[in-house]
């Protein structure tokens, strides 16, 4: 997209080992904006490589994914379910008494609490173990070479470095018709805080997010209903996988309201109407909900980042565009994470922030974007990485499926939780994998046995061949494996 620049800029070693720029007036070599996944990854990666590294974060390090998304989330999922096997499945297994048991809420919160300040305080002391400098205010770009930060007192400082790099993150979108109070109306921020466990709720946007929220409140007792303008739930999963998860979330008594569109949400003080109309036949119709959750995606966060000033481009949905290393076309400012195009997940962000600073330390960074896994954390979980197979009908690629179900896996029938399936698709020519796709018990955590086969560029043959401990969930991936290569032992 940009030409390559060439760096002439001359470097010196001092005698910590640290890289400094020789240039007069750099401080610094890099100052990432931003403290989320991407931005501190990257500044902890670049000073271990002997950059000399700032790291200017308004906010808690650790952005939106520790402080206000999947962190928080994640406490409140775990929780939950803990609550909901305990209180409907544990009879399962002869332990009794499930039915009385009640919720605390205020020290459900408490725990989520907890692991957050826990998480934030890690992040800081990796900082100061590495020796990033850690300057909390709002950056903004102040020249291709300085980043001006304004604290909460107002006062102005400005950083002189070699390298910008910008990882800002994502916010909410709202749609224009909708006003967040984050009580009753609320984006997933306010979601992870409400008062009280509300009677109802409607979330608008039957995403991960959505979801994922949707779960924790049901778990509760909350009637959740999902409104959504697509024909069926996260459309861009694999067609099998969706189906199950679709049809998992409806025994859990989950409602949804597909193909409408959302015309206005009326705050009533304390409830909210959605009034929303069928894109099929025009029918208009409303939802009364204690709580509505907006969970309508995302949009870069470059508000008052001071793109314009630089002359820095975008696109036509506001992200940062970047060459293949990274680069803007301002010479020394590069871009990752969300900001960026691609899939709004703090692993990915994780891994551009490593090949960024590589980059710019003379090194050979470098992100798969075909091996990167999504995974929705409700139960049962779900986990992709690499293509779907109506990506590969699309592109006329031939391929073969194995598939493997968790009613028949040895562990998942003694833990009682046999709902779910694991689906491996390969090239029909050359048996390499090119996409896996996984519904059940730790589908997050066992994804990552094909995330890796795909890095190696393995066959369902060398993962067929491989041995897995018995009994074990992970042999369900094996057994996917042997499916697609020639046949399962176990089905």
């Amino acid at each position: 997209m940009f030409a390559a620049k060439k760096t002439v800029t001359a470097r010196v070693v001092s005698r910590a080992g640290r890289l400094f720029s020789a240039a007069a007036g750099k401080k610094y070599d890099v100052v990432v904006i931003g403290g989320g996944p991407g931005g501190y990854v990257a500044a902890i990666k670049g000073a271990q490589i002997g950059l000399k590294v700032a790291c200017v974060e308004m906010d808690n390090v650790g952005g939106t994914c520790l402080n206000r998304g999947c962190i928080p989330s994640k406490a409140l999922l775990n929780a939950t379910h803990h609550y909901t096997a305990a209180k409907h499945h544990f009879k399962d297994f002869g332990i009794l008494g499930g039915e009385s048991l009640t919720v605390d809420y205020s020290k459900l919160h408490d725990q989520k609490t907890a692991t957050v300040t826990g998480l934030v305080k890690g992040v800081e002391g990796l900082f100061k173990k590495n020796k990033v400098d850690h300057f909390k205010g709002m950056g903004k770009l102040a020249g291709k070479n300085s980043v001006s930060v304004t604290r909460a007192d107002g006062t102005v400082e400005t950083i002189e470095t070699e390298n910008i790099l910008i990882a800002t993150g994502s916010v909410p979108f709202v749609p224009p018709q909708i006003t967040i109070d984050e009580k009753i109306i609320c984006t997933s921020t306010g979601a992870l805080n409400l008062e009280k466990i509300p009677e109802s709720m409607v979330v608008i946007g039957g995403g991960v997010i959505g979801l994922e929220l949707g779960s924790v409140y049901q778990r509760l007792g909350t009637k959740v209903t999902v409104v959504d303008h697509n024909d069926r739930c996260t459309p861009s999963l694999d067609v099998d996988i969706g189906k199950a998860f679709q049809k998992a979330l409806e025994k859990q008594q989950f409602n949804f309201e597909f193909g409408q569109k959302v015309d206005s949400v009326v705050n009533k003080g304390t409830s909210a109407t959605v009034t929303v109309t069928a894109h099929k036949d025009g029918t208009q119709k409303s939802i009364d909900a204690d709580v509505v959750l907006v969970s309508t995606g995302r949009r870069p966060y470059t508000d008052g980042l001071g793109l314009d000033v630089l002359g820095i481009q975008t696109d036509d949905r506001a992200r940062v565009k970047i060459d293949s290393h990274f680069r803007t076309n301002v010479p020394n400012v590069y871009a990752i994470g969300d900001v960026v195009a691609g899939p709004m997940l703090a692993h990915k962000a994780e891994e551009e922030g490593i090949a960024a600073v590589e980059i710019m330390a003379g090194k050979h960074g470098h992100v798969n974007y075909d091996a990167i896994p999504g995974v929705i954390y409700t139960h049962p979980e779900v986990a992709s990485v690499g293509k779907t197979e109506a990506e590969l009908k699309a592109a006329g690629v031939e391929y073969k499926t194995g598939k493997f179900t968790f009613m028949a896996n040895s562990r998942a029938r003694a833990n009682q939780d046999t709902e779910g399936l694991v689906k491996v698709i390969t090239d029909a020519k050359t048996d390499r994998i090119l996409g896996g796709h996984i519904i059940g018990a730790s589908a997050g955590e066992l994804i990552g046995e094909l995330v890796l086969a795909m890095e190696y560029g393995a066959a369902s043959e060398d993962v067929a061949r491989t041995c897995h401990a018995h009994p074990t969930l992970s042999e369900a991936v094996k057994e996917a494996c042997l499916a697609a290569h020639g046949k399962p032992i176990h089905s």
